[in-house]
């Protein structure tokens, strides 16, 4: 597909070709889905823990006796329904983790990237180099790509300068190409990329990467 290319002015320099099969396909969003809860599922640390009223602090001997006092039967001051007793079907230390097949994940990418290109959410740059970490540059060529609010910035490998000037800028994240997820496309309404970082993303999910890896298993 023919995908306009700018400079870092925000000028037109000419049109590129970007793979079909990573930047043109049909987008999945039942896959998407999935991918994106199974992303934010495994970022769960899944730490989380309460106490049983075989773990809460206090006395087992029977409060008061069984008969006669006219009151309700109680055993113990570690009830669940006395006041500082335990939990009762709480949470407890467990895995959040969940698996989904590498065909999937490499679906759901190229489904994103292929929405964010169809929808011109995807602003491709030739090149993007700052000689000194200034926010104000940042936000200056972010102004003159037209592009405003949150924004996701992808190149191949990141300069320092690059990093730094975009730390400070609001609703500005950066990302290496090979880093590229679900979650932080969905996450940006805008993706910058430059012409680097779209040619590692077509080398890493495109289908014949895909197929290359299914003839060396």
């Amino acid at each position: 597909m023919e995908f306009p290319l700018l400079n870092q002015q925000g000028a037109s320099v000419g049109t590129v070709e970007l793979r079909d099969d990573v930047f043109g396909v049909l987008p999945h969003e039942a896959v998407v889905h999935q991918a994106l809860v199974r992303q934010l599922s495994n970022a769960r640390q899944g730490t989380h823990s309460t106490k049983t009223r075989g773990e809460v602090e206090g006395s087992t001997r029977k409060l008061f006796k069984q008969k006669g006092t006219g009151r309700a039967r109680q055993g113990s001051i570690r009830a669940p329904h006395r006041r500082g007793g335990g939990i009762v079907f709480g949470p407890k230390p467990r895995s959040y983790r969940k698996a989904m097949p590498k065909k999937m994940r490499r679906l759901a990418i190229r489904s994103v990237l292929s929405a964010k290109a169809k929808d011109r959410e995807l602003i491709l740059l030739d090149a993007l180099v700052f000689e000194t970490p200034k926010t104000k540059d940042m936000v200056q060529t972010l102004a003159r790509l037209g592009v405003e609010g949150r924004v996701l910035v992808v190149c191949d490998n990141p300069s320092r300068n690059l990093v730094l000037s975009g730390r400070n800028a609001p609703g500005v994240f950066t990302l290496p190409a090979n880093q590229l997820n679900v979650g932080s496309m969905l996450s940006y309404r805008y993706l910058v990329m430059t012409l680097d970082a779209a040619r590692r993303a077509e080398a890493l999910w495109g289908q014949q990467q895909a197929t290359a890896e299914e003839g060396q298993e």
